[in-house]
């Protein structure tokens, strides 16, 4: 098991508790939670519903090309923009912090 911290769009802090073996990635984490997160394509990097700025030193994945493109055309990007639905839970990700980004035009 590993912690994840989640910041969520008023500031609150969550501590999620998540297992890395179970194939899960952050969007469904933050979904099984009931965070305000929509994953609305499924995990495909095709909406940007789970957008997040990770705000810790974790280890993380490459962006695909997939999940660059995504981005380039997503709202309110900054430079530790990721989508939640790309980041496959594992070990180095224990103690990740994450803030979930605005909704898109909001």
């Amino acid at each position: 098991m590993i912690s994840i911290k989640v910041i969520d769009r008023v500031g609150e802090t969550h501590i999620l508790e998540a297992p890395t073996d179970m194939n899960m990635n952050l969007m469904e984490l933050c979904k099984a939670y009931e965070l305000p997160v929509a994953g609305t394509c499924g995990g495909m990097a095709l909406c940007s519903t789970c957008h997040v700025y990770v705000e810790s030193e974790n280890s993380l994945s490459d962006m695909s090309d997939d999940e660059i493109a995504m981005l380039d055309s997503t709202f309110f990007v900054q430079n530790n923009s990721r989508l939640g639905c790309q980041l496959h839970l594992n070990n180095d990700m224990d103690g990740l912090q994450v803030r979930l980004a605005p909704e898109s035009g909001n």
